[in-house]
C-alpha cells in the first residue's frame, strides 16, 4: 500500500471539502457494501482518482447481512450453472490464500444422515461435495487450506455436531468451504485498503441525482449540498440501484437469520446442515462463531414494493428456520433460545420462477447518459464484479487506467497464517484486524480497562471502539456497535456496550 489507510471525522471532512470546491475525480462511486468498497479499491489500485460515496456507512446495507461465507458455489453446481460455481471457487481461493487470509478460514460442513435425508439424496450429497473438490482443485485452491470431502461414522459425527438426533443415524457427510470473521469487516478492509491507495471513502452523504459525469450530494451530517464532478460514475447501489438510475429493475428477496448461543447445540466444531423438507437442494444451515454464537439460515422470501433500508426478519421466518434444525437436532430449540436475528435482501436479476430458483449471476449495464451500474452477484464475488464495472467505465468514458490488480492485492492487515499466528496480540484480535492487532491493542495506552470487555459477557473491548474511531471512520454509536463489532446483533450485547460507545465518541469528537 502506498498512503495512510486510517479512516476518521477529520479525513472525511478534509477530503469532502476539496471535492465540493470542484475537484474532479476519474471515478465516483456510490455505495459502500462489499461491491462499492470492491471497485472503489480495483479503480484506486490502477491508478485513478476515486471518490467513494455512501448515504449511510461502510456495509450499512446487505453487505452486513449475509451468511458470513465465502463459498465455493455447490448449490449452483447442483443447478448445471459451472460458470458461476467456477467463479464463486476461483474467488473463494482468492480471499482464503491470497487477499484476505486474515479474515476467513476453512470451515467444515456436516450434512448428518439422519432418517431425514434418504439414501438418494445422502447419494446426491455426497456426489455434490466431490464435484466440488474438483471444483477447488480446478480453481487452484490447495486442499491445504479446504481438504478433501468423507464419509464420517456416527460417532465423529456426533463430535462435530453434538446436538444432532442420535435415533436413526447413519454417520455423516463432511466437507469443507470458507468462512468470514466478519462479512462488515471485509467491507470495512476493503474500504481502507482502498484510502490507502488515495480513494477518499466518504460515508454520510447522500447521492440524490447521478449523471454521467456526477452527482448531486448532501452531507447528512451537516446537511450541505453539492455537486461531485467525475469523468465517470458507477452506481453500485445493491438491491437500491433503481432508485438512482430508470429502468434498472432488480427481484429482491429477503434471507433471514437467528443468532443463537452455541451451547443451545451442544457447542458445534462445524456447520450444521439441515435439509429443507421437500427440497432436494436446500438446506438450513447452523453456523458456528469463535465468540459462543450459532448464526442460524437461511429463509428466501420474495420482497415486493418499495425496498427498506434495514429489513427486518418474520416470526414466520424465525420459525421456519427453528422448525428446519429442530428435525436434526436432539434437544428442541425454542423462540426463547433466540439471542437475535437479522436479515437481508440478495440484489437478484429479473426471471421466472421462485426468487429460490434465480441465478447469481451479476450483470453491468450503462444508462443513456454514462452511468455505470453493476447489479445481482453475491459477496463471495464482490472482487470479479467490481473489475468488470471498472473495465466497462475505463471502456465506456475513455480513461487511462493500468490493469486490474486485485487478485493479488492484499488487504490491510492480511498476512500468512503463520506470521499471523506469532503476533504479540489476543488471538481474538488477530482473527480480526490480523497484522494491525498490536496497533489495535495498543490504542489503551497506558489503561488496563481499554483491553477488557465493555461489559459483562461482551467479548468486545474498548481499545476496539478507539480503534474503529480513530482508524475505521466510525462516526456514530451505531457505526460502533452495528457494523465495526457487530455487537448489535445481539441486542442485550448491543445495550450493555453502548455507554461505553456514547463516552468514547464524545472524547473523541473532543479530539478532532
Amino acid at each position: 500500500m502506498t498512503g495512510d489507510a486510517s479512516l476518521n471525522a477529520a479525513r472525511r471532512a478534509r477530503e469532502l471539502a476539496a471535492l465540493a470546491a470542484g475537484e474532479v475525480v476519474d471515478v465516483l462511486v456510490v455505495g459502500l457494501g462489499v461491491t462499492g468498497a470492491g471497485v472503489a479499491l480495483d479503480a484506486a489500485s490502477r491508478g485513478l482518482s476515486v471518490a467513494a460515496l455512501d448515504a449511510h456507512d461502510l456495509a450499512f446495507g446487505t453487505s452486513r447481512w449475509s451468511s458470513k461465507l465465502v463459498h465455493g458455489g455447490l448449490r449452483y453446481l447442483a443447478r448445471g450453472e459451472v460458470g458461476i460455481a467456477y467463479e464463486s471457487a476461483r474467488e473463494r481461493g482468492i480471499l482464503l490464500t491470497r487477499t484476505a487470509p486474515h479474515l476467513t478460514r476453512p470451515l467444515p460442513f456436516v450434512l448428518p444422515l439422519t432418517p431425514a435425508v434418504p439414501p438418494r439424496q445422502a447419494a446426491l450429497a455426497a456426489a455434490g461435495s466431490r464435484a466440488g473438490d474438483l471444483l477447488r482443485l480446478t480453481a487452484g485452491t490447495p486442499r491445504q487450506t479446504l481438504p478433501s470431502p468423507r464419509r464420517l461414522t456416527p460417532a465423529e459425527t456426533r463430535h462435530l455436531v453434538p446436538g444432532v438426533r442420535a435415533g436413526g443415524l447413519r454417520g455423516g457427510l463432511l466437507h469443507w468451504d470458507g468462512q468470514l470473521e466478519d462479512d462488515a469487516r471485509l467491507v470495512i478492509a476493503l474500504a481502507r485498503t482502498a484510502a490507502a491507495h488515495g480513494a477518499r471513502i466518504l460515508p454520510r452523504c447522500r447521492a440524490e441525482e447521478l449523471v454521467g459525469d456526477g452527482a448531486l450530494v448532501t452531507d447528512t451530517l451537516t446537511g450541505e449540498r453539492f455537486t461531485i464532478r467525475a469523468r465517470a460514475v458507477i452506481n453500485a447501489t445493491g438491491v437500491w440501484a433503481g432508485q438512482l438510475v430508470p429502468g434498472v429493475t432488480l427481484r429482491p428477496s429477503q434471507g433471514t437469520h437467528v443468532v443463537l448461543p452455541a451451547t443451545a447445540l451442544g457447542g458445534p466444531a462445524a456447520a450444521l446442515t439441515a435439509p429443507v423438507p421437500g427440497e432436494h437442494d436446500r438446506f438450513v444451515f447452523a453456523l458456528p462463531q469463535p465468540d459462543g454464537l450459532v448464526y442460524a439460515g437461511l429463509t428466501d422470501e420474495p420482497v415486493d414494493g418499495p425496498v427498506p433500508d434495514v429489513p427486518r426478519p418474520t416470526e414466520a421466518e424465525i420459525g421456519f428456520l427453528l422448525d428446519v434444525l429442530n428435525l436434526v437436532l436432539d434437544t428442541g430449540l425454542s423462540r426463547a433460545d433466540v439471542l437475535g436475528a437479522f436479515a437481508g435482501l440478495r440484489p437478484l436479476l429479473p426471471g421466472g420462477g421462485r426468487t429460490a430458483d434465480l441465478s447469481r449471476r451479476h450483470a453491468v449495464l450503462t444508462s443513456p447518459d454514462g452511468v455505470v451500474t453493476v447489479v445481482g452477484g453475491k459477496l463471495t464475488t464482490y472482487r470479479r464484479m467490481a473489475e468488470d464495472a471498472v473495465d466497462t467505465a475505463i471502456r465506456e468514458r475513455g480513461l487511462a487506467a493500468g490493469p486490474c490488480r486485485t487478485t493479488r492485492l492484499p488487504l490491510v492487515g492480511a498476512a500468512p497464517p503463520a506470521q499471523l499466528a506469532a503476533l504479540p496480540a489476543p488471538r481474538r484480535l488477530v482473527r480480526r484486524y490480523g497484522l494491525e492487532a498490536p496497533m489495535v491493542a495498543a490504542e489503551a495506552g497506558d489503561d488496563p480497562d481499554l483491553l477488557a470487555p465493555v461489559a459483562p459477557g461482551v467479548p468486545v473491548t474498548g481499545a476496539e471502539l478507539l480503534w474503529a474511531i480513530r482508524h475505521e471512520g466510525a462516526l456514530t454509536e451505531d457505526d460502533l456497535l452495528d457494523r465495526r463489532t457487530r455487537l448489535g446483533l445481539v441486542p442485550a450485547h448491543r445495550e450493555a456496550a453502548l455507554p461505553m460507545a456514547r463516552a468514547l465518541l464524545a472524547a473523541q469528537a473532543q479530539a478532532f
